[in-house]
């Protein structure tokens, strides 16, 4: 293998781990924002702790139609 496909190779993985970084980093801001909008959500409602999931989606869609 030439020097050259070497260099090749070792910048596609640097790039390639460089996007991966990128996806995790992406998915713990999402995490984040997702555990911080419950929050938000159960101190302005707070029966919505201990509602089932679907019965809190309905009640969400219902009430912000």
């Amino acid at each position: 293998m030439e020097e050259n496909e070497k260099k090749l190779i070792q910048a596609q993985h640097r790039l390639e781990e460089a996007q991966a970084r990128d996806r995790v980093k992406e998915r713990k801001a999402r995490t984040r924002r997702l555990i911080q909008l419950g929050a938000i959500l159960e101190k302005a409602y707070p029966p919505a702790a201990t509602m089932d999931l679907k019965k809190l989606e309905d009640y969400l869609f219902w009430t912000l139609k």
